[in-house]
Formats: C-alpha cells, structure tokens, sequence
C-alpha cells in the first residue's frame, strides 16, 4: 500500500529517514511547488488552480497585481455555485492566511470587491439569523458559525463567553469578526472578562 506525503514547498520534504526517498518506497513525497507554478501560468483560468495562487507566488507584489483577476478566475468559471462558492471561500482564506496584517475591507480592496458591507453574503447571513430567532440567541449563534467557519472549532471557553455575552457584547464582536486574527484576538484571552 503506497501512502502520499504532501507538502507545500519541496524545501519542506524530510530528508530522514532516508528510505522515503528510495524506489519502492511506502511513501511519496510530493510537493505542490513543483507542478503548481506551471500549471497557474499553463492554465490561468482554471478555478482550481486559482485558488493555490496565495500559496505559490513568493512576491506580495506579484499576488497583490494579480488578485483581481484570481478572483474573477473563480467567480466566472462554468462550475456549480456551491463549488464557486467553496473555491470562492477558500481562496479568500489563503489570502487572510497571505495578508495577516491588512484588514478585511483592504484585501476585500485588493480583490476589487468593493461591495458595501450590507450587501455582502457574510452580512445578510449575520442580519436574517438576527431576525429569524431570538435578538441574542440569533446574533450568538452566528458568532459561533462565523468563528468556526474562520479560525475552525472552538474553545469551550470561547463558546461559554458568547453563550453569556449581553447583545451589545454580541454585536462588537460581530462588527470585529472580519479584522480579528483569531478567537483570542476578538474575545479576549482565556482568563480575559468581558
């Protein structure tokens, strides 16, 4: 059975133990810098390949030039919308991931996406959960999707502050959810009070 290694840049792949790298080996390593760089410029408009381009072009420069067009590449590709939407998401990922120190509305910017925040998906989902339960449980209960949906599972004394967080609390961290750099950043350290 042949297992698959899978790594960003050749320059991560182990040099131990060294049967890895033997003919016949268990495990294939494989690194994504080496076919993913041609295939963006072979294939400029493949969506699936579009959405690496965060991870595989070294120049902040370079990215920064090419966002829009990256985004278009995803928004525009004959795919099933739940697929557009998910490339669309992870690509927006990577380039949080990229630009740790830009804010949401600067590389909403950088991507041309110039939509005023009410009109965003990310917004409307906020405003109808709001509306369709209770006032706090409703702003709560998308608080924790969107720190899931962002930063992944939760710590349990993340979701024991927003399940006791007054409505007011709510909305500040709602309104900070798309500037925070993680759980911590936007509720506070674990002992923090709120």
């Amino acid at each position: 059975m042949l297992g698959i290694a899978v790594f960003l840049r050749a320059v991560n792949i182990p040099a131990h133990p060294r049967w890895v790298h033997e003919k016949g080996s268990p495990i294939c390593c494989v690194a994504l810098d080496s076919f993913l760089r041609e295939l963006l410029e072979r294939e400029p408009d493949n969506p699936f390949v579009a959405v690496f381009a965060p991870l595989i072009i070294d120049s902040d420069a370079e990215l920064t030039e090419r966002a829009p067009a990256l985004w278009q590449t995803v928004q525009q590709a004959p795919v099933d919308e739940k697929v557009r939407e998910t490339l669309s998401n992870v690509l927006e990922f990577w380039f949080f991931e990229r630009f740790r120190g830009m804010t949401a509305k600067e590389i909403w910017t950088m991507l041309n996406l110039v939509t005023p925040i009410q009109e965003t998906k990310a917004y409307q989902s906020i405003y109808a959960e709001g509306k369709t339960e209770g006032k706090t449980e409703g702003k709560a209960a998308t608080l924790q999707r969107q720190l899931t949906r962002r930063f992944g599972p939760q710590p349990v004394w993340a979701a024991q502050r927003i399940a006791a967080a007054p409505e007011a609390q709510l909305d500040t961290w709602l309104d900070g959810i798309f500037d925070a750099t993680s759980v911590e950043d936007l509720l506070g350290g674990k002992n923090e009070r709120h």
